[in-house]
């Protein structure tokens, strides 16, 4: 099964909290199996959006580009600084 987009779940996410609270304000119910029931049912209802949400269409196979399984050792060529051969300078005294 593959995992859920961005996508699926901000509109998800997004349709469980605006049909929680127009369900509540519309109802006006206040008793806990109300709000169990509403709560539920924003619940299928955004499962329902996620799923139904457009997945990505996967790339055809020509456009898919392979990655070695082991990348080609690159030449590296070091060389080695001479330690600073410049006069420290001091201040003079004037």
């Amino acid at each position: 099964m593959p995992r859920p987009t961005a996508a699926q779940l901000a509109y998800g996410s997004c349709t469980v909290i605006f049909s929680t609270l127009a369900m509540l304000l519309l109802s006006q119910t206040s008793s806990g199996v109300g709000i169990a029931v509403i709560a539920l049912a924003a619940l299928a209802l955004g499962l329902l959006v996620a799923m139904t949400v457009p997945l990505p269409k996967p790339r055809p196979a020509a456009e898919r580009t392979e990655v070695p399984a082991q990348p080609e050792p690159v030449a590296v060529r070091r060389e080695t600084v001479p330690a600073g051969v410049e006069p420290v300078r001091e201040p003079t005294a004037s």
